[in-house]
């Protein structure tokens, strides 16, 4: 028998699986990997006796695997927030699973847990972009205004560290960080205790939004729709997504692309809706090959060069008025 933590690579992930550590600590093996990487089941192995808990990666993603391992015995319990499609029936798979564009995964395990580790809970909310969610749970907690913007920095910064195409463009890889935060029943501990690795994050996260400012609107973009291209580098890849969520805070009204060059000359995509209305995302990337998400924010791990017109063309038309 073997506990297998599987779970995404950015805050909303780390933070969920960090609230479940401390309320049942265990030795578990760690599946995980960069933010896009989510399809973490289709090549795990695993049998009768095992005991699986999926975080924050689409179960439509990874349906056959999570099938494969059903059918070999093991128990899932599987929280995510992303679109699911078909879930498989079984007495050995707990589900929680909710699409709501207002409801990230650390927010069902909040829930799940009834608050006992509401904190955390919040910083992966902050880290997802859900920002009147995570007030809302953080306002019962009693935190002063300070205090939340200390939570949302952090929420933030390790959504950024999830961002890159292979795990070396990252400042640590998403199960390193794992054991530096979930060591503390408290973010508040994490940020005076780890101070170092506090500002790692921050000094990379700040260093990389200065170079992102620079990058102008390209064709094709339009007054709802805007879209912007990021060179072939580390900083670029860090910064696409939460770059995106900084654009749509400014810009409420407009949706948003980023497309990151990569070096087989296709693009890696993160899509916006608007923030005053919050649904497409995923209906637009699931229409291109490795396209996926949800609602509110979703992406394409691999956009061929030419396909950028069409994924232009239907990226304005998605998000018109």
């Amino acid at each position: 028998m073997a506990f297998i933590d599987v779970f995404n690579g950015d805050a909303d992930g780390i933070c969920a699986l960090t609230q479940l550590h401390l309320a049942q600590p265990r030795e578990a093996r760690l599946v995980t990997g960069v933010k896009r990487d989510i399809a973490l089941l289709e090549t795990l192995e695993a049998g009768a006796g095992d005991e699986l808990t999926v975080l924050d990666i689409s179960l439509d993603k990874n349906r056959a695997g999570l099938q494969r391992v059903l059918d070999a015995g093991a128990r899932v319990r599987y929280f995510d927030h992303h679109y699911a499609g078909e879930i498989p029936q079984s007495d050995r798979l707990e589900v929680h699973i909710n699409e709501a564009p207002d409801v990230c995964t650390s927010l069902l395990v909040n829930g799940h847990l009834k608050n006992r580790y509401a904190e955390w809970a919040v910083v992966g909310a902050y880290g997802d972009n859900l920002k009147q969610s995570a007030d809302a749970i953080a306002r019962p907690l009693g935190l002063s205004e300070a205090q939340r913007g200390q939570l949302e920095a952090l929420g933030t910064y390790m959504n950024y560290n999830g961002y890159g195409e292979r795990v070396e463009d990252l400042h640590f890889a998403p199960e390193t960080l794992f054991g530096l935060v979930s060591r503390h029943e408290s973010p508040f501990a994490f940020i005076h205790d780890g101070r170092e690795h506090f500002e790692k994050l921050a000094d990379g996260y700040q260093t990389d939004m200065a170079q992102a400012q620079s990058a102008k609107p390209i064709a094709g973009s339009v007054e709802h729709a805007v879209l912007f291209v990021l060179p072939d580098a580390a900083w670029a890849r860090r910064v696409s997504g939460v770059w995106s969520n900084d654009l749509v805070n400014l810009y409420p009204d407009r949706a948003h692309a980023v497309l990151t060059e990569k070096r087989n000359g296709g693009y890696l995509v993160s899509v916006r809706a608007p923030l005053n209305r919050k649904k497409g995302a995923d209906e637009l990337c699931r229409q291109f090959p490795t396209g996926g998400g949800r609602a509110a924010a979703a992406g394409i791990n691999d956009l061929p060069a030419d396909r950028l017109g069409d994924f232009t063309a239907q990226f304005t038309r998605q998000f018109a008025p």
